[in-house]
């Protein structure tokens, strides 16, 4: 089965909040979503294009996982507490499927 991503793009519009927010997701944030979801790993970014996008990027075994992962009960909990702490920043999700993973070396 191929790997799937679940992708989240959040959007700190307000320079001075970015430290902060970049401390929350890492310390608390970021952990506690790879625990609940049961992601096989993650990673974060912070777009070179656009500065207040930040990026967090989940892995699973496949989209089963995946689905399993981010069912209702354990996205409510992991939005509600990032809206308590975060509110009105803007947030999309998606969810992808690896096609092909090519490199040299």
């Amino acid at each position: 089965m191929p790997v799937s991503f679940f992708i989240v793009r959040a959007t700190v519009a307000d320079p001075a909040k970015r430290a902060a927010f970049d401390t929350w997701y890492r310390d608390e944030h970021l952990p506690d979503a790879v625990k609940s979801f049961g992601a096989q790993k993650a990673w974060r970014f912070w777009s070179d294009t656009d500065p207040a996008v930040h990026i967090a990027q989940y892995q699973f075994a496949d989209r089963a996982a995946l689905d399993y992962g981010t069912r209702a009960e354990v996205m409510s909990r992991l939005v509600a507490d990032f809206d308590r702490y975060w509110p009105g920043i803007p947030r999309a999700r998606e969810i992808t499927t690896l096609a092909e993973e090519f490199g040299v070396g």
